[in-house]
């Protein structure tokens, strides 16, 4: 149980890192500049966090989690040290790289660790407890933010990581055994290599995508040296002795549709939480610290729903119909936000960002349960790694995709302001930050976001279709009952 706790320390500071820079940016990006570069604070952090993935599942499996997870804390705590001293925007993202390649480390591991303390049922109830523990970190992140942006500064934000990270070092270091290896391993180094850049390449077009700027040198190059490494990859895993991923794996129906249906999912969650994080402070007026209270809702339910949903399949070894839902919810729920506005009481947003929390909480220990539960136990942290790398690429793709989305969207309603409010922001409704917001006349700021929320309403019904996908995906999964011994 020491170790277990240990796991969920570790977990939580890795999925906090995901959101507490969420109501942090708009002060980082008043401080440092470059506001362009605003949406990859947080993908640098998610990008090289699937890069790594895979090599922490592997390199466990095969020397044991103990020296592997304490790797990953030492370069998780070195990153948020240098997050906390950036000088630049471009020195914070590089430091949210290291960062990553830590956080990576702790979430696969730690996922890694439960499935193998558990048998397949209890590991329900215990992934229930450990995906409370990342639904809390997630949502606590952006009110954890704003509260420590607006009493200490924004450089707390990442250096409140390190008592915490050694204190846990310390934990996994007398608490977790090391596993004795006799055999002599061969690491799949170059298909691990292949597969990070192959992932960065496509995370990184994501940017290019949809940009109102017309399309560039990198928007052709950058699929083509996704895909050429891609196939490079599977055609190396096919001979590698001790493949990073190993593609037996996809044999399986269950892990294959899990590993989809977990990349879409980041897509329209940790995706998309930097925009409603952007938006409500615009609509609202609100600071981060008040803007951070809104995602409590979210926190609660999806804390609650996730360890129902862990007890429940622990009790009868089903778990289809959860996904299910949280997707249907999920579409729903995008439609609904599109009737949100400036005038919307507050008691409605965080009701919405409550259902939203239970689409979460019936979909993300679940995947994790199944994935592990289809899994042979020794590839269980390779498959744990496949899903986390596919989470989090979803993640990046998300906050690129999404925030492709919402530039192409606001660009067009910028384009149909009066002119005389289209002089108020020069620099368009892409540039409208909630303290430009908060200065404009009242008749003007009315305009102004009646056409902002126009645009964000195109985010919203483009996010519901990508949870109808998912929800397609997971209707093909199959009933199967988890047994209660493996």
């Amino acid at each position: 149980m020491l170790v277990y706790f240990g796991a969920l320390i570790a977990m939580f500071m890795a999925t906090l890192d995901m959101q507490i820079v969420v109501t942090a940016l708009p002060t980082i990006a008043g401080e440092l500049g470059n506001l362009h570069l605003f949406g990859w604070v947080g993908s640098a952090y998610l990008l090289s966090t699937a890069a790594v993935a895979p090599f922490y599942g592997k390199l466990g499996d095969m020397y044991g989690r103990k020296n592997v997870v304490m790797t990953a804390i030492v370069l998780f705590l070195i990153g948020s040290a240098a997050c906390g001293l950036a000088w630049s925007m471009e020195s914070l993202i590089a430091a949210r790289v290291l960062q990553g390649i830590g956080g990576g480390g702790l979430m696969v591991s730690a996922f890694a660790m439960i499935g193998e303390l558990f048998g397949p049922r209890d590991r329900a109830k215990y992934q229930g407890y450990s995906s409370a523990v990342f639904a809390l970190s997630s949502i606590l992140g952006p009110v954890a933010g704003g509260y420590i942006t607006s009493l200490f500064g924004w450089r707390w934000v990442f250096l409140v990581n390190l008592p915490v990270g050694i204190v846990v070092l310390a934990l996994i270091f007398l608490a977790m055994r090391s596993k004795f290896v006799e055999k002599q391993h061969k690491v799949d180094y170059f298909g691990g290599v292949l597969l990070a850049v192959a992932t960065t390449a496509i995370v990184y077009w994501g940017d290019h995508v949809i940009d109102p700027t017309g399309p560039d040198l990198l928007t052709f190059a950058l699929p083509v040296i996704g895909i050429a490494a891609a196939i490079w990859f599977v055609v190396t895993e096919r001979r590698a002795a001790e493949p990073i991923v190993p593609l037996r794996l996809f044999q399986n129906h269950t892990i294959t549709i899990v590993t989809l249906v977990s990349l879409l999912a980041g897509v329209v969650t940790l995706g998309q939480f930097f925009y409603f994080a952007l938006y409500f402070q615009v609509i609202t007026g609100f600071g981060p610290a008040e803007v951070g209270f809104l995602f409590l809702p979210a926190s609660a339910t999806s804390m609650v729903v996730s360890m129902l949903a862990g007890r429940i399949i622990a009790a009868t070894g089903r778990y289809k119909w959860m996904p299910v839902a949280a997707m249907a919810v999920g579409a729903l729920l995008m439609v609904g936000y599109t009737f949100v506005d400036a005038h919307t009481p507050v008691w409605i947003m965080a009701l919405l960002m409550a259902v939203f929390g239970i689409s979460m909480g019936l979909q993300f220990q679940v995947l994790m349960v199944a994935i592990q539960a289809a899994a042979p136990l020794q590839d269980i942290g390779a498959a744990t790694g496949l899903i986390t790398q596919a989470r989090t690429i979803g993640a990046s793709l998300g906050l690129a995709v999404n925030g492709a989305v919402m530039t192409w969207a606001l660009t067009q309603q910028s384009a149909q302001l009066p002119a005389d409010v289209a002089a108020a922001v020069p620099g368009g409704l892409t540039s409208l930050s909630p303290h430009i917001a908060a200065g404009l006349p009242e008749a003007t700021r009315a305009v102004v976001l009646s056409h902002y929320t126009a645009g964000f309403n195109t985010l919203f019904l483009f996010l519901a279709a990508v949870y109808v996908l998912a929800m397609i995906f997971t209707i093909m999964l199959k009933d199967v009952q988890i047994p209660k011994r493996g």
